[in-house]
């Protein structure tokens, strides 16, 4: 769970800034989107299977760039 401190003097908005900055980082949002419904395994099988054929695919590419 991502808590925030308040520092001394330190405005309302610099906390919700830090405080939104730590749940980016932590991917929090990302997390409760993709569970926000029910996914099939077999939703999730596709799913993780197009993002390694996007990933393959990038590093096809770097590896191309670089013999040339």
């Amino acid at each position: 769970m991502t808590t925030v401190v308040l520092k001394d003097r330190e405005s309302f908005d610099s906390l919700l800034k830090r405080f939104r900055k730590q749940v980016q980082q932590e991917r929090i949002m990302t997390t409760v989107r993709r569970r926000r419904f029910f996914e099939k395994p077999s939703q999730t099988r596709k799913r993780k299977a197009a993002k390694k054929r996007i990933k393959s695919r990038r590093t096809t590419l770097k590896m191309q760039r670089r013999r040339y």
